[in-house]
């Protein structure tokens, strides 16, 4: 929205999960925003992720997940920080109580 506030750069964006199929990996032909054009692309599943989802940190794809035995299961395609893989840990929690609602 013109003119709406914005929070400030430095501001980390929290943990997301994407579900399968996920149009932020399926539909766009430039993914930069997401996947940094400068790193390496990381190891997708088949399909860009149609068989399993994926989640960002801080704005930025860095792994997949999938559910498992009543349990999210997240492969980070590099080490998370100390505090990332907290956020992510609380994060995978909210989603597994939905999940088994």
């Amino acid at each position: 929205m013109p003119g709406a506030p914005l929070p400030d750069p430095d501001t980390p964006a929290p943990p997301r999960f994407l579900p399968e199929f996920d149009n932020v990996l399926l539909s766009h032909a430039d993914r930069t925003r997401i996947i940094p054009a400068d790193n390496p692309r990381p190891p997708l599943p088949a399909g860009n992720g149609a068989r399993t989802g994926t989640f960002l940190v801080d704005g930025f794809l860095r792994g997949t997940w999938r559910f498992a035995d009543g349990d999210v299961r997240t492969e980070p395609f590099t080490p998370l920080r100390r505090r990332e893989a907290a956020a992510l840990t609380a994060e995978a929690e909210r989603l597994r109580t939905f999940l088994v609602a």
